[in-house]
């Protein structure tokens, strides 16, 4: 039947080449603007996965921001501890000079002297942005549970759509001349040792439950970080996590840090490691370790040999350079295992540094390389097929074309029926 108010194949032929032009402002639309998805009405899933990834990809360009600033950071602060374990090299070859007889005190002295300012001044000024990590101005924890600077250095979602920053700890290393307070954890018997054989031949170095705890007072059994919670560094009665102790026997000084989970025996040990590592002679002294104790007996016929014990807390590394002299034979001889305690002190900043801006380095880089691969898993979400659109669009045009033509036959179809009327 035909009829002159309803023309159904001019309505299919106009459906058609609407969703004809419909495909083809799509296509042309990928192809001005690169994209398949280009905003959420294209694909409601897919353009949200991606803005989250892009938002993802510009968090972690400032990360990348963050860490080569950290990396500048640490890498002065490695510099300078570098600089001065090269310094205090230098120093211990004078000191060396001084154990002879026939040589210039005064001029060695004078040369000490001068090496001790260009060491204040390295440390001085290894700045970067304002901060110094190896002048023991550090007063803020870490991530660590130290003294230092936390670094940026990545950004964790979880599965449910959370988000939270990590951190690269950089623990400062306070390789200062300033003394620190001082801190009565620990005793000593005796004070100057007699004879063997004598009344007062042995000293006894006694540390019980003498550690800062976490209610404030002093009676713990092991060394806690100054940085947790309840922890006084007020309270000078107990230890604490990078507190010193040196205790000086005749002209021979040993050293020992406080580390983290020390307990008293770790601790003397540790003092006692320091008094070999400085050149105590095995053969004048005995030093023995019992429960919270580290005696010190004299060996030799000598009498009058001065024991001494300091305790210390925020102390710098090379606070004994302040009063190194080779004015003395035995000064000469004290001066010398100083510095090999802070050459070591110093090496042990320097590596410390060394490592974490290694760490650095590497997190840099896979940041870097995470970056781009988020990029181009978004463009593998929401960039168009550029050979797939060209071809289409060809297709489309053709399409269009003959939808025209299709459309223009149908219209004409209700004309024939006039012929019917004649």
């Amino acid at each position: 039947m035909s009829s002159i108010l309803t023309n159904t194949s001019s309505m299919v032929a106009l459906q058609t080449l609407k969703g004809i032009n419909a495909n083809l402002t799509k296509t042309q639309s990928e192809i001005s603007t690169g994209k398949s998805v280009a905003s959420a009405k294209d694909n409601a899933a897919v353009w949200a996965i991606s803005k989250v990834m892009e938002s993802d990809v510009k968090g972690f360009k400032g990360i990348s921001e963050s860490l080569s600033l950290g990396e500048s950071t640490v890498a002065v602060a490695r510099q300078a501890s570098e600089t001065v374990v090269d310094l205090l090299n230098d120093m211990k070859g004078k000191i060396v000079a001084a154990q002879s007889d026939n040589v210039s005190r005064a001029t060695l002295q004078d040369d000490v002297d001068a090496l001790t300012d260009q060491i204040k001044s390295v440390v001085g000024a290894a700045q970067f942005n304002g901060l110094n990590l190896v002048d023991g101005s550090s007063s803020a924890f870490n991530s660590n549970g130290n003294l230092g600077s936390d670094i940026l250095s990545s950004l964790d979602r979880n599965s449910s759509g959370g988000v939270a920053i990590s951190n690269i700890g950089v623990d400062a290393q306070n390789l200062s001349t300033t003394a620190g307070t001082a801190v009565t954890a620990a005793t000593n018997s005796v004070a100057t040792l007699t004879e063997n054989g004598g009344a007062n031949d042995t000293t006894q170095v006694a540390l019980g439950s003498n550690f800062l705890d976490t209610s404030g007072a002093a009676t713990g059994t092991a060394a806690l970080k100054a940085s947790e919670a309840g922890v006084d560094t007020s309270v000078s009665t107990g230890l604490v996590a990078g507190d010193v102790l040196r205790l000086k026997v005749g002209n021979t000084e040993g050293s020992y840090t406080v580390q983290a989970g020390d307990d008293n025996n770790a601790v003397l040990s540790g003092l006692k490691n320091g008094l070999a590592a400085a050149g105590l002679d095995d053969t004048k002294f005995s030093l023995t370790l019992g429960g919270g104790t580290l005696d010190v007996e004299n060996l030799t016929n000598e009498t009058g040999i001065a024991i001494t014990l300091t305790q210390e807390r925020g102390t710098g590394a090379l606070a004994q350079l302040e009063n190194l002299s080779v004015a003395t034979e035995a000064d000469a001889e004290t001066a010398l295992g100083n510095i090999e305690g802070m050459i070591q002190s110093a090496t042990a900043a320097a590596a410390a540094f060394g490592s974490v801006q290694g760490r650095i380095e590497t997190q840099a880089n896979f940041i870097d390389e995470l970056s781009d691969a988020l990029t181009a898993g978004i463009g593998t979400l929401v960039d168009a097929d550029m050979e797939e659109t060209s071809a289409k669009l060809q297709a489309l045009q053709v399409q269009q074309q003959l939808g025209v033509q299709s459309l223009s036959i149908a219209n004409q179809a209700p004309q024939s029926i006039l012929s019917l009327f004649r």
